[in-house]
């Protein structure tokens, strides 16, 4: 009888880690992340386009304005080099521990700085980068649909922009409660076809429009220090252009992965074509755009070209389509967050009625942030800065030297040390320029008009 406690314990104890271990995989079925890990390798890479092209390309001949030709072919190479670097750390450390997968950006922070420590440092930025991201894209779509309606019926009588913003959010109190990243990827693929196509006819409508009038591509702003600012604010706008890093992981965690075929293989392979598409949308619209229009170029590339109207008004629509998808994309980690934080640590039931409620709020709240403060390209330059510098040039370099810890002075320190360098300075600088931009913009912005 004396031996008979302790297996009763022993069983006891095992049948409370199988409840455990049942109910964590319940709800990892449930959260949006992780629910799912059936994706292809293309799915990668149009999840990536769909991320990195977005609004922020047809800010880039406006960028080129401030940055002028040497300084903004430097910055943009310089950029997509070093990005793609980053990018490629991130898809290696995915799956570094054997038979783990961190799935999320702020699980491989905890791994690389410790378990509190890696969540104040990744999910702050992280979370600010998505949001941004999100609010900037309720004003994009909003201004391009405003863009389509105006040049379809321009005696129409105009409509507030206040109101475009608010269609565009209706799409997304639907597609919100799409459950995850995976049952998204019809959305993603029609938003990755639209920013190659409306990033195409940027370009080849401003090579038919020709050179405008008496262009000039000297800096515009009449002082030195004017100058200055607008070159920070400019930093800011290439940093938001190479966005995608904050959901490589998300993404990569719906890949299927064996020792044998780690989803490292499928993901890479999605990346790179992902960057050629990159590429291919980003060097023509900003090199091209400046050469037409000079320093005189909208913060919207589409802004300038007027004609013809049909052509324009459909690259707007276009526009619009992809800002959706790409919304819908950095919404999903914001989601998987919020339910994440609700069910694991406030003991929610994993439901639908939950699910229906926090992703309306979320939506609602972007909606209402974007209604308030529509300053685009000072959103672009001061978000760009602050946090997407941050999580896209340098942090995945300071994990990297952190857990692999490569030897002094060698190639792979170098680069590492290079590209925290070049990132901190983007963070440093352009937000001021940001913030320049969105106080100029708001002496004379009325509230909700």
């Amino acid at each position: 009888m004396g031996t008979q406690a302790p297996t009763d314990q022993n069983n006891y104890a095992s049948t409370d880690i199988d409840e455990k271990l049942a109910k964590q995989k319940a709800i990892d079925d449930w959260l949006p992340i992780t629910s799912s890990r059936n994706a292809k390798w293309w799915y990668s890479a149009f999840h990536n386009v769909t991320a990195m092209v977005g609004a922020g390309v047809l800010s880039l001949p406006y960028a080129m304005s401030e940055l002028g030709w040497g300084p903004g072919v430097v910055i943009l190479v310089l950029s997509w080099i070093i990005t793609l670097y980053t990018l490629w750390q991130m898809v290696e450390m995915h799956e570094m521990v054997p038979g783990k997968r961190f799935d999320r950006y702020h699980e491989l922070g905890q791994h690389a700085f410790g378990e509190k420590l890696g969540l104040y440092i990744v999910v702050p930025q992280q979370l600010v980068v998505e949001v941004g991201v999100n609010i900037v894209y309720m004003v994009t779509g909003g201004k391009s649909l405003q863009k389509v309606h105006n040049s379809v019926c321009p005696e129409c009588k105009k409509i507030k922009l206040t109101y475009f913003i608010m269609i565009f959010a209706s799409v997304h109190f639907v597609l919100s409660h799409l459950p995850n990243l995976n049952s998204i990827s019809g959305v993603s693929l029609a938003a990755a076809v639209m920013s190659l196509s409306y990033s195409t006819i940027a370009w080849a409508a401003s090579v038919n429009k020709g050179v405008v009038d008496n262009v000039q591509y000297g800096y515009k702003a009449k002082s030195t220090s004017g100058t200055v600012f607008n070159f920070f604010n400019a930093l800011g706008e290439v940093a938001f252009a190479y966005a995608g890093h904050n959901v490589v992981l998300e993404i990569q965690a719906t890949i299927p992965s064996t020792p044998e075929k780690p989803s490292k293989g499928p993901m890479w392979r999605g990346v790179i074509v992902a960057y050629i598409v990159v590429a291919l949308c980003y060097f023509p619209v900003a090199l091209i755009g400046y050469y037409i229009f000079g320093n005189s170029v909208e913060d919207n590339i589409l802004m300038s070209l007027q004609k013809p109207v049909w052509l324009i008004a459909m690259a707007n629509m276009f526009v619009v389509i992809h800002v959706i998808g790409s919304y819908q994309i950095y919404a999903m980690p914001v989601f998987d967050m919020i339910e994440t934080v609700l069910v694991k640590k406030l003991n929610f039931k994993p439901t639908r009625t939950l699910r229906f409620i926090t992703r309306n709020i979320y939506v609602a709240f972007t909606m209402f942030v974007g209604i308030t403060f529509p300053f685009f390209s000072g959103l672009l330059g001061f978000f760009g800065g602050f946090a997407f510098a941050p999580t896209t040039y340098f942090l995945p370099c300071i994990m990297w030297l952190a857990i692999y810890k490569p030897r002094r002075f060698s190639l792979s320190w170098w680069c590492n040390y290079i590209c925290i360098f070049f990132g901190v300075l983007l963070m440093v600088l352009s937000p001021i320029g940001g913030l320049r931009t969105i106080i100029i913009e708001a002496k004379t912005y009325k509230f909700y008009s």
